[in-house]
């Protein structure tokens, strides 16, 4: 046998003993990271070539280090991405939201969308339009100076056609120049109420930044409820707003977009697992 695909097999193993929901995909990310390699490259590894610090890698998330802050990387939708400490790992689900935002933009009439990304992180949102929808212009706005200088960084790697500008900004009062005149509204805030903090993944509370994780008051609302704000003084009539929530959340979000604000069209939408996960809605037109 390959020594490395043997020594991904004993890593998966220690790694499903240490409590890890996807072990196998784990020890080879790990051992991808560390050989340069890709997963499907793996078995083409030499033996002469192996590095001990695979194993150094397999003892961190052992412990309950996140995957992404041990390789430095997260792929999301078409991007690898580096992330690491200081900055919230873009997950899976995510990517439903910004394959409805690509749909919306390409259903608008609007020659350059301008888009905007409140809470960008490390810019995922953000560069997943940017890409995908080439004309559009996209605004990322983060508070945090830590996640900053990682969205910055994937920006100026991965943006090649200049399409996405960043605000070190917090985003209640951020982009005023911009009232009234956007398509598009997106954000992934954080959303957790405290009192559910026993339920988290050790490796997400513990790592993941705290302002990116806690969305306060006593449901985890109060960041959405800012985000709702500040997408009705963004957008102009007729322009759409998508937020991501926990699963638990779906009718609680729906209310925040309230007709009396106005907001029409709101819906719940659900994620490849059926779950609800983000609202969109749209600003009245009339």
């Amino acid at each position: 046998m390959n020594l490395l695909l043997d020594e991904i097999a004993r890593a998966t193993a220690r790694l499903a003993d240490a409590g890890a929901a996807s072990p196998r995909a784990d020890a080879e990310e790990l051992a991808a990271a560390v050989h340069r390699v890709r997963r499907s490259e793996l078995h083409g590894v030499p033996d002469s070539a192996f590095d001990a610090r695979f194993w150094e890698f397999v003892a961190r998330r052992e412990a309950g280090e996140p995957l992404q802050h041990i390789t430095g990387r997260a792929f999301f939708r078409y991007l690898e991405l580096k992330v690491g400490p200081g900055v919230f790992v873009p997950r899976p689900e995510t990517e439903v939201m910004v394959g409805w935002a690509l749909e919306t933009l390409r259903d608008m009439d609007v020659r350059d969308p301008l888009v905007v990304d409140l809470g960008t992180g490390s810019a995922a949102i953000a560069l997943s339009i940017a890409l995908e929808a080439p004309r559009a212009r996209v605004h990322a706005v983060e508070k945090d100076p830590t996640a900053f200088v990682h969205a910055t960084r994937n920006v100026e790697e991965l943006d090649e056609r200049g399409r996405v500008r960043l605000h070190l900004d917090d985003f209640s009062s951020a982009l005023t120049e911009l009232d009234g005149t956007v398509d598009l509204v997106v954000s992934n805030p954080p959303y957790i109420p405290m009192s559910e903090w026993e339920y988290v993944p050790r490796d997400v509370r513990d790592h993941d930044p705290a302002d990116a994780l806690w969305g306060g008051g006593d449901d985890g609302l109060d960041a959405i409820r800012v985000v709702e704000r500040t997408a009705r003084r963004l957008l102009r009539p007729g322009g759409y707003a998508a937020v991501e929530h926990s699963d638990l959340q779906g009718n609680g979000v729906y209310w925040v977009f309230a007709e009396e604000h106005g907001w029409r069209d709101v819906r719940n939408r659900r994620d490849l697992a059926n779950r609800d996960r983000f609202v969109t809605a749209r600003l009245a037109a009339d």
